[in-house]
């Protein structure tokens, strides 16, 4: 029987997406939340719809796909490779265009190409939305975590501040203000005097001890959160995080790396240019998206339709790699979006690493393109 509210070409998408070969999966509506809080990223945490089971256990709404395809690939034991297909509702709060609303799409885990699996991931996106909005000049984008990762890994910063970098990609208004902050260090926020002079002299075993009176003198009990240890390794770490500067030449070639935006057939040498012109060691990163480029031309892609935008993420906390958009162009209406997510699988409790790949189609979105909206 028909979900209410499906869009009228949702029987042949659902028949478009098993011709892909993947198997069909019926994910419960009703999902444990902690994946999606720990997992999806700040935008999606602030959307989804929570709830409680009768033993307390903190339930949601299915806000996406990605995450319960996985999680029960993981709890079947089913050998890998191995692909997916969806097709159903999903919920978030505060979405322009209602809260309720369906996703298709495919997940493919366990394919040991990646270049092949990223390229057919990209492609079978274009060529579903193309089928169904037939017509409609499409636009569309590619970004690489991966890339920018070994970029800010070559300038040497501390892994405290590689992290709040890689944490802060595709948001362009956070990572602005954390390349401001590494331009021109905030000296404002300083501990109070008693702290800050064991910070000013690298005197952990001082900074322990003051810590461990200040809670017994307040009653805090070390038990009921972390240890004066765990607080004054945390003290130590902010203060040298806080007090990193980036050097006027890695401030130019990071701003440098964040601005480049060309069409794909250029970008492997854009890259390139880039590295040199840097003085940067990113060899491995740039002979994977060679490797993707390659890959896309093999199945038929036209690169010069195609844009790198070196900045470009996408507001899920899960991914690793490829991340990529289609738009309509006169719409401005991202109708799907993907990328790679090769850590997911172990933080959901996999025993061994497992790439993978996917991406979603919004069907309230293809429908309002295909009614001239």
């Amino acid at each position: 029987m028909p979900q209410a509210g499906l869009p009228v070409f949702a029987a042949d998408l659902a028949r478009a997406l098993d011709a892909l070969g993947g198997v069909r999966v019926d994910i419960p509506v009703i999902q444990p939340a902690e994946p999606f809080l720990d997992m999806a990223g700040e935008d999606l945490r602030r959307r989804i719809f929570l709830t409680e089971s009768e033993t307390g256990e903190s339930l949601c709404l299915r806000p996406e796909f990605t995450i319960p395809v996985c999680s029960a690939h993981i709890a079947e034991t089913v050998a890998t490779p191995r692909r997916y297909g969806y097709l159903g509702q999903v919920f978030r709060q505060r979405r322009e265009g209602g809260n309720e609303f369906f996703q298709a799409g495919v997940e493919d885990l366990g394919e040991p190409d990646e270049a092949g699996a990223d390229a057919r991931a990209i492609s079978e996106a274009r060529a579903l939305v193309t089928q169904f909005v037939p017509g409609v000049e499409l636009s569309t984008i590619l970004g690489d975590q991966s890339v920018f990762e070994a970029v800010v890994a070559g300038l040497g910063l501390p892994s405290g501040w590689q992290k709040r970098l890689i944490h802060a990609f595709g948001n362009g208004q956070a990572l602005d203000a954390m390349i401001a902050r590494l331009a021109n260090p905030d000296s404002s926020a300083q501990p109070d005097a008693s702290v800050a002079g064991f910070l000013a002299k690298g005197d952990v075993e001082g900074l322990e001890a003051h810590i461990e009176r200040v809670m017994q003198e307040t009653g805090y009990s070390s038990h009921a959160s972390r240890s004066p240890a765990e607080i004054a390794a945390r003290l130590m770490g902010k203060q040298a995080l806080d007090a990193t500067r980036l050097s006027p030449a890695s401030l130019d070639a990071l701003k440098a790396f964040l601005a480049l935006d060309v069409p794909l057939d250029r970008a492997a040498s854009a890259l390139a240019e880039f590295a040199r012109d840097a003085g940067l060691e990113i060899s491995v990163a740039q002979r994977a998206f060679e490797a993707r480029l390659n890959a896309l031309e093999a199945r038929g892609e036209d690169l010069g339709a195609i844009r790198w935008r070196a900045a470009f993420g996408r507001p899920l906390d899960y991914y690793t790699g490829l991340v990529f958009e289609i738009s309509a162009g006169d719409h401005n209406l991202v109708l799907a979006g993907g990328g790679r997510y090769d850590r997911l699988m172990e933080l959901l409790g996999a025993q061994e690493p497992i790439p993978a790949v996917g991406f979603s189609l919004w069907l309230d979105r293809i429908e309002s393109v295909r009614a001239g909206k």
